[in-house]
């Protein structure tokens, strides 16, 4: 017999990004951007060593660093080592790229066009696969759950946390790691029609975990994920998660999404649609910060959703200390004493959250596994982060709840039988 895993919360955090080596950090460059030159590349032999990554393309190497980041956070792996503290088999791995291998594979093509497949180096033909990733990470820290790579557009960032999530709440592992990771160089750059400066170089990665196995090894959860959507449009993305109109206390927006003066949405350049519905209203109300991660970090495609999410989380931990959510509220912030208050559950909030915001977002993805409590603590959207990724142009739109942990725990939770698929450890 076993618990199920209660609600899916974050546990550890990890950044290989420069300039930002925290969520906090990360919130306060979104908030701020910093002009000038740009930052020097991150340096990952200062944090994984040279030994054993010569032959490992850069994306993979950044997946690496930011992995063991957010594993050492989530006190899995000890500070003096690179071995999970916990079965290999309980954990598994999501990882998010559009492009990271996308030069070995493109390079890896024209040498067999060109010449043939004798001239390929045996070291480096592996990093063409398209898992390279998810597999690197898993072999670096021996884990043995279920290994996923995503490649799925302006989402994949977002969907990945959601896989991580539902193999949490499936039974499938007991936590996961998820890895959202893009890099430039020329080929990406040729593909996209921009320069390296305006590209993300970076990664980000998440530790996902049942509420009751993370309480039972004594791990602090900083944050615990919310419903997940997936829908055509923006605006029935986010009526989706927050019905009724009601205000989360921030929004982290689609890449480069822009309002106009009258607060209509207006797009924002290639590859972003409107994000509105067909009356053309920003479907989130004005009052509300808004932060557009990739302003501080580049474009971020198949990272994006990761990224906010480790942003989220600085916000909540601000949020929950009762200051401001950041300096200023946001880049596009409109109001941001208006909605600041309500951030942090003050009493202006009080008579919203008792009304139609208080049961919103109060139902979840990922608190239904086996084992579950009756219900989790209803938590005003006012003091949830509203996460949306995704291109109106493409119908592609996922959207993700963050909100702060439950203050309270269950005494005896049910039990509930051991499911097949499920690691017992």
């Amino acid at each position: 017999m076993t618990q199920g895993p209660g609600e899916v919360v974050v546990t550890g955090v990890g950044l290989a990004l420069p300039g930002a080596d925290t969520p906090d950090a990360l919130l306060r460059r979104t908030a701020c951007p910093v002009t000038g030159p740009a930052a020097e590349p991150f340096d990952t032999a200062a944090r994984i060593g040279r030994r054993g990554h010569r032959y490992k393309d850069r994306a993979t190497r950044l997946a690496l660093c930011a992995a063991l980041d957010a594993l050492r956070d989530a006190r899995l792996i000890p500070s003096d080592g690179e071995e999970v503290t916990v079965p290999g088999d309980t954990v598994g791995v999501v990882a998010s790229s559009n492009l990271g291998n996308l030069d070995t594979a493109c390079l890896t093509a024209a040498a067999i066009a060109e010449r043939s497949a004798v001239d390929l180096s045996p070291m480096s033909l592996p990093n063409a696969s398209s898992n390279v990733i998810a597999s690197w990470v898993a072999i670096r820290h021996g884990l043995r759950g279920p290994n996923l790579m995503l490649c799925n557009g302006a989402t994949s960032g977002l969907d990945a946390v959601h896989w991580g999530a539902a193999l949490v709440a499936a039974g499938r592992v007991r936590r996961a790691v998820v890895i959202g990771v893009e890099t430039h160089n020329a080929v990406v750059e040729d593909l996209l029609g921009r320069s390296a400066d305006e590209l993300l170089d970076g990664a980000a990665a998440l530790v996902v975990e049942g509420a009751r196995w993370a309480e039972g090894r004594g791990a602090r959860a900083a944050a615990t994920l919310g419903r997940y959507e997936r829908r055509a449009g923006l605006s029935g993305c986010v009526e989706a998660l927050l019905p009724g109109g009601a205000a989360p206390g921030v929004w982290f927006t689609p890449e480069r999404y822009a309002e106009g003066p009258a607060g209509v949405g207006v797009g924002a350049g290639a590859g972003v649609g409107t994000g509105t519905g067909t009356d053309g209203a920003v479907p989130v109300p004005e009052a509300v910060p808004r932060y557009d991660v990739t302003s501080a970090v580049g474009r971020a495609s198949g990272a994006l959703g990761v990224l906010q999410c480790v942003a989220a989380i600085g916000w909540l931990a601000r949020a929950e200390a009762g200051t401001d959510a950041a300096p200023g509220a946001g880049p596009q912030a409109a109001g941001p004493q208006a909605a600041g208050s309500q951030a942090v559950g003050s009493p202006a909030a009080g008579p919203q959250a008792a009304g139609s915001q208080a049961g919103a977002g109060s139902g979840t993805a990922f608190d239904a596994g086996p084992g579950a409590a009756p219900g989790p603590v209803p938590v005003p959207a006012s003091r949830q982060a509203l996460i949306t990724s995704g291109d109106d142009t493409a119908d592609a739109v996922a959207g993700l709840l963050l909100r702060p942990t439950p203050d309270r725990c269950h005494p005896h939770p049910p039990r509930a039988p051991l499911i097949s698929m499920e690691c017992s450890r």
